[in-house]
């Protein structure tokens, strides 16, 4: 089911009849929220947010609240103001409103919705890798409790899904770091860096760079053993992906092992015989 339909459905759900019932006043002034039916006040919020009204949306949600707190609708207002601030991009305003109807309501049956939709201003606000990445660990860990929660809900495959690319995410600001250990030749640092991505992120597409720049930062390093270990994982594991290549072919460089180079190779099975050459 695609993101924007996953968000929007379970709103029209809640929403309900009041989509099509009753409407907003706009005859003279308006009067005041306690002398209006709390029905009509919910309204008056689903009418502005169809309309794309957001802010008049939310505070006619917010309306509800405060004038029937003790209401059935002012349940429904609380998650419904949530989202309307998620839709703002106010996701501080917005995680704070759903974390509220969280606690206040841990068993009703739109609570699930609550916390993915609280996954999802967290998930939003992730940063590109050259920036601090806290915001992709906050992003998973709302991401892994819808999941631990309601692990058989729609809401769960969408958010396992969320966490393969926040996991992809982390890994790419590992690498960053790491090549800028490597070119500035602080080479202990950077393994650091590209062991962690082999060791806690081995699901994801960055592994085969990360050992062959492993490979490179042990030559740097004289340790010809490691660098020879590494590239024999990387080959073992991904033959004739273009990172194995650029080992091997630096291996020979420094004469680390005899045969040919990728270039020079003059079969398919060529990957398939290094792996013990290495050794």
């Amino acid at each position: 089911m695609p993101l924007r339909l996953l968000v929007l459905l379970p709103l029209l759900l809640i929403a309900g009849c009041s989509l099509f019932g009753g409407s907003s006043d706009d005859s003279g002034d308006a009067p005041e929220a306690s002398n209006v039916p709390v029905e009509q006040l919910y309204n008056n919020g689903v009418d502005a947010l169809n309309a794309k009204h957001y802010a008049t949306a939310a505070k006619e949600f917010d309306l509800v609240e405060q004038t029937y707190p003790y209401a059935s609708w002012a349940v429904n207002a609380q998650l419904m103001e949530g989202y309307t601030e998620y839709l703002q991009n106010k996701y501080t305003d917005a995680i704070g409103t759903l974390d509220r109807y969280i606690q206040l309501h841990p068993t009703n049956r739109d609570t699930a919705y609550a916390y993915y939709l609280r996954a999802l201003c967290y998930y939003e606000q992730i940063a590109d890798i050259s920036r601090d990445q806290k915001g992709t660990q906050d992003a998973m860990a709302a991401l892994r409790e819808v999941v631990t929660r309601y692990p058989e809900s729609a809401y769960a495959r969408d958010a396992r899904l969320k966490i393969d690319l926040c996991t992809d995410h982390m890994a790419g600001k590992e690498m960053e770091v790491g090549r800028y250990y490597e070119k500035q030749h602080l080479y202990t640092a950077a393994i650091g860096r590209f062991q962690r991505v082999v060791d806690d992120y081995q699901t994801t597409n960055h592994v085969p760079e990360a050992l062959h720049r492993l490979t490179e930062c042990y030559l740097a390093l004289g340790l010809t053993g490691e660098a020879k270990r590494t590239a024999a994982v990387l080959g073992h594991n991904y033959p004739g992906n273009v990172w194995y290549e650029d080992s091997w072919n630096q291996l020979i460089a420094d004469k680390q092992v005899q045969g040919k180079t990728v270039g020079e190779a003059d079969n398919g099975g060529f990957f398939a015989r290094t792996f013990g050459w290495i050794f």
